[in-house]
């Protein structure tokens, strides 16, 4: 399994994002399929994930603000980001994990930059 993430950059505070994560292979509809970031200095975090049957939880600083969705027919995981604060600024990380057997698997890490 590969993951490949795009969509990040340099915005002002107040505007908005979509980070986008596509896969390989023909198992990303039975995935939960998640959004970390890592700001400098940080550890990595949990922002939001999905489940294979569309259960959603996020963080409680982006909750409001930013959206989860998945499209199973492309392989691709959205993270529609609105409202952006200086704080939200970090390398947004996706990730596919198996609930059952636990295997996980990592993309490469798009930055996101908010200035104020």
């Amino acid at each position: 399994v590969q993951l490949q993430a795009s969509g990040g950059g340099l915005v002002q505070a107040g505007g908005s994002l979509r980070l986008s994560c596509a896969a390989s292979g023909r198992t990303f509809a039975r995935a939960a399929m998640r959004w970390f970031r890592q700001a400098p200095g940080k550890q990595r975090d949990l922002v939001a994930s999905i489940t294979s049957g569309g259960s959603i939880n996020y963080a409680d600083s982006v909750k409001g603000r930013f959206t989860i969705s998945r499209d199973d027919a492309k392989n691709t995981v959205y993270l529609q980001m609105n409202s952006l604060k200086p704080e939200d600024t970090a390398v947004y990380y996706c990730n596919l994990h198996f609930l059952i057997t636990g295997l996980t698997y990592w993309g490469q890490g798009t930055l996101v930059t908010v200035s104020s």
